[in-house]
């Protein structure tokens, strides 16, 4: 099914597809796939390249275009047609909520489903949604973040299904852990936190203040869930995005009312940020993103964190975590509950199909274009250089410019050079 309309600027496409729900069983049961086309008006009946824009994540719908003049897209829509995929599980893409997780009769077959929205997955839909609108043209595509993961994953498992590749604070070790990742980004978060703290050292003591509030007696958030110290220490997670540190300092700048009492915007908020409403898959999936090799991960994130003693409760000052998820959080938020038992099975879980195909991607011609963001707090340096150096065709570019966001933040710039890049140019 397919449905056009106008956007300022932009001429839309939304599509429907219905795929299999498990592509090794293609006659099993089936799920919607939703991609929204965008093209320029003035170039809408042309024949142009297609661009497949694979969202971060896990767990993140496509962006929604509000007009034509919004960063990397100015630039991509002067030479191609988008596509925007809400991956499997997001957006419009039959949904993964806490609803649908309770209409599972037992944990087992929730984690099944569960473990059927990874990178192949969507490497697989990818496929058949090209297959219906290019036939056999292949196309290039943008990943952002996690939409570089599953890049490597397309590059492995269907490369005649792509013409070029652009991947911006996305490349995975190919044989890296969880607990690679953890002893990599922990440090991270540490040094971030020292420079929100250098940047605004009254926060150091107000943070420490709240904590001493939430400690001394129950504080409910609008959605009932209480909110902890550590639920608290999670806001931690927007400190790796260019103005990460502004968003966290003007949060906390409102956080006590004139009673000295956490205010209402605050909890607000805080109950937005913190809830995974509108993404469970980002906690349901984080570590199982990084699950091969015959190895269950084990909340490698929790038992990381037991280790370091600069992010214990009591530590002061009082560090923030990142994009990490621990089983608690299946027990303390409404949206996330439904999921755990399902949870700890996928943490037990040791026969996950392998990702990426080593031999391939060495021999891989596809032209890849890589931003690595030295100062990443999500996907580390060291665990992308050994990459970029594995992978046939791709060339690297390193930077401290940009934070994990810079394909956004930097309006045309990051993509702009990725192209050049790709095609020769620079």
């Amino acid at each position: 099914m397919s449905h056009s309309y106008r956007l300022p600027g932009l001429a839309v496409t939304d599509h429907v597809l219905t795929v299999p729900l498990d592509h090794a069983a293609p006659a099993g049961s089936s799920i919607q796939v939703f991609a929204r086309e965008l093209s320029d008006p003035a170039r809408e009946g042309e024949r142009l390249p297609w661009l497949l824009f694979l969202q971060g994540g896990p767990g993140g719908k496509s962006p929604r275009p509000l007009n034509a003049t919004s960063g990397w897209l100015t630039r991509a829509l002067r030479t191609h047609r988008v596509l925007l995929l809400d991956q499997r599980g997001t957006g419009r893409s039959t949904p993964v909520t806490a609803r649908s997780a309770e209409r599972f009769s037992d944990a087992e077959a929730l984690a099944a489903h569960l473990a059927l929205f990874r990178a192949d997955s969507i490497v697989a839909d990818a496929e058949l949604i090209r297959h219906q609108l290019c036939g056999e043209e292949p196309w290039e595509t943008l990943g952002q973040s996690y939409g570089g993961f599953i890049t490597l994953t397309y590059l492995s498992r269907a490369p005649e299904g792509l013409r070029a590749c652009y991947i911006t604070g996305g490349l995975p070790g190919l044989d890296t852990t969880a607990d690679d990742v953890y002893a990599a980004t922990y440090p991270r978060v540490r040094d971030k936190m020292a420079a929100f703290y250098a940047r605004y050292p009254g926060d150091r003591d107000l943070i420490r203040r709240i904590a001493g509030l939430l400690d001394r007696r129950p504080v409910r958030l609008p959605d009932g869930d209480r909110l902890t110290v550590r639920r608290l220490r999670t806001l931690g997670l927007m400190l790796g995005m260019g103005e990460g540190a502004e968003r966290l300092h003007w949060l906390l700048d409102e956080a006590l009312g004139a009673d000295g009492d956490l205010s209402a915007t605050f909890l607000h908020q805080v109950t937005n940020l913190t809830g995974l409403v509108d993404n469970p898959l980002f906690a349901v999936l984080q570590e199982a993103c990084f699950a091969q090799g015959g190895k269950p991960t084990d909340w490698a994130a929790a038992r990381a964190l037991a280790t370091r003693p600069e992010f214990a409760e009591d530590a002061d000052p009082l560090l923030f975590t990142g994009e990490m998820f621990y089983p608690w959080m299946y027990e303390e938020i409404a949206g996330l509950r439904p999921f755990r038992d399902a949870a700890h099975l996928l943490a037990e879980r040791a026969d996950w199909p392998e990702l990426y195909s080593p031999s391939r991607l060495a021999a891989n011609q596809v032209p890849v274009a890589a931003a690595i963001y030295h100062d990443d707090m999500y996907v580390p340096t060291e665990l992308s250089l050994p990459t970029a150096r594995s992978v046939g065709a791709l060339r690297a570019w390193v930077t401290n410019e940009w934070e994990h966001d810079g394909v956004s933040a930097s309006g045309e710039g990051v993509l702009s050079r990725l192209m050049d890049m790709a095609g020769g140019r620079a």
